[in-house]
């Protein structure tokens, strides 16, 4: 039996990205994948903003932008317009690139830290007690391990080994999919529309084939019905009024869209991310998006459990704090999904007059650009707490200890907690080295941030007397990053 720290199931984009974190942190990680190779099939097109944010805090955010095209804004049913270029970020835009793009890039990261990826190992079961995870491979081996992450897309495994529920249902059926040429490419980057007929989308993979998304709200046919060329090619016709010339499909095939959410993230020393943990509606792109941030989440505080430093409650915190943001993203993607499928021509009138005046509206504006970006994802504070807590950090130009100039996202590669502060505070948090980074912003004004390693307000202060200060600083590190060493 072999032995590891953390096993991963699932060599999705979750998982890799998981798989890289804890590598990166020193913890011993092996990724278990039952494909072998690289597929030219892919479900995810949309990297948003906050995901490029999380990649930006690894290193990796150009080489992924690097792979594909920038679109600044999103059309909704044809007519209402989402402007992206004026988010708080520095990638005011969303990234159109096959999700096998993201995979390559997060696979040599989690290489380069040291991490272990098994293809063409699939996970058969596992058994877990109070001190750890067996995970069962197809080919009779068994993998020892402190803790466990199914990362295994909506079928689970993992999921299903710890008995766990995947409530839901279907809210879509009988949707086309084809990857195609077309003799007559959009100008476009992304083309949809949503009308009498159905609707239709189309994306490209970047090396000459697209990816055509159709329904037909007339036809309703089961999953394993054959699609055929000219079935998805008339109804892009009907909907986008042209079907591009499609032509030499290497692949035709037929879903249905579900809604689930799974009761609980974690059970014993088993934890899901991804796909395994919750599904949803492909509006607005994202499921990706949600399961990169699942595995952004969880790798620092399986980290910190390992590394033996972790408060209590701090693994805990992810099955709260994640699966808060799974259901906001099955009803807000869900949303979407009925207000496109909308069958009475009136509503959809209605719906295309309101929503194209709600969007001319500033505030309105920047909240759906948020909320599709995922800049407006935040997690829960209590009573008492600073307004800050819980919300995405922003970049900002900062200066190390050292003297060096950077930005925030830059000072998080490290993977530790970092404090911003707008004075010398040198010393501070000595007694938490290799857990804290303390860096000075530009703002001598200041106060005291304690940013979390993804990216999140963990606590906050304004300028206050140096002695309460101190005081509070030091119950927030204990409360956040355990006791201080030699303590």
């Amino acid at each position: 039996m072999s032995e590891t720290d953390v096993v991963v199931v699932g060599g999705g984009p979750a998982g890799l990205l998981l798989a890289g974190d804890l590598a990166s942190a020193g913890v011993g990680c092996t990724l278990l994948e039952r494909r072998t190779g690289r597929s030219p099939l892919t479900r995810a097109f949309a990297v948003h903003a906050r995901t490029l944010e999380v990649f930006d805090a690894r290193g990796v955010a150009e080489q992924v932008i690097g792979t594909g095209t920038r679109v600044a804004g999103l059309s909704l049913f044809g007519s209402i317009e989402v402007d992206l270029s004026d988010l708080p970020t520095r990638f005011p835009f969303v990234l159109v690139t096959p999700q096998y793009n993201v995979e390559d890039v997060l696979a040599a990261r989690a290489r380069e830290a040291g991490a272990t990826l098994v293809e063409g190992a699939g996970v058969t079961g596992l058994d877990q007690d109070g001190d750890g995870v067996t995970v069962r491979v197809d080919d009779g081996r068994a993998l020892r391990a402190a803790y466990a992450v199914g990362a295994d897309g909506v079928g689970s495994t993992v999921r299903e080994a710890l008995g766990l529920p995947f409530p839901g249902e279907a809210v879509v059926e009988s949707v086309m999919l084809a990857d195609v040429r077309l003799a007559d490419p959009p100008d476009e980057v992304l083309v949809a529309n949503a009308g009498d007929d159905g609707f239709a989308f189309v994306a490209p993979f970047g090396d000459g084939w697209f990816r055509v998304i159709a329904w037909d709200r007339k036809v309703q046919r089961p999953d394993d019905d054959p699609v055929e060329m000219d079935e998805i090619s008339d109804l892009a016709r009907r909907v986008l009024g042209t079907d591009y010339g499609m032509h030499d499909a290497r692949w035709l095939s037929r879903f249905h869209s579900d809604e689930r959410l799974v009761p609980s993230y974690r059970k014993g020393r088993t934890f899901l991310a991804g796909d395994a943990a919750h599904v949803h509606s492909p509006a607005g792109g994202q499921g990706m998006n949600t399961g990169l941030q699942d595995s952004a989440n969880l790798g620092w505080k399986l980290a910190a459990d390992l590394h033996g430093w972790a408060p209590p409650g701090l693994l805990d915190s992810y099955d709260t704090e994640r699966r808060a943001v799974g259901a906001s993203v099955v009803q807000g993607s869900g949303t979407l999904l009925r207000l496109a499928l909308t069958g009475s021509a009136p509503l959809r009138a209605v719906r295309n007059v309101a929503g194209a005046v709600a969007a001319s509206i500033g505030p309105v504006q920047r909240k759906a650009g948020e909320f599709v970006s995922g800049l407006a994802i935040g997690y829960g504070r209590s009573r008492g707490d600073h307004p800050l807590v819980g919300k995405r950090v922003p970049d900002v130009s900062v200066v190390t200890e050292s003297g060096t100039k950077t930005r925030l996202y830059e000072a998080l590669r490290g993977g530790r907690f970092v404090l911003l502060t707008g004075q010398d505070h040198h010393g501070l948090v000595d007694p938490w080295a290799g857990r804290v980074d303390l860096v000075m912003t530009v703002d001598r004004s200041q106060g005291l941030t304690l940013v979390r390693p993804d990216g999140y307000v963990a606590w906050a202060t304004d300028t206050r007397p140096m002695i309460r200060r101190d005081a509070e600083l030091r119950a927030a590190l204990i409360a956040w990053c355990g006791e201080p060493s030699g303590a």
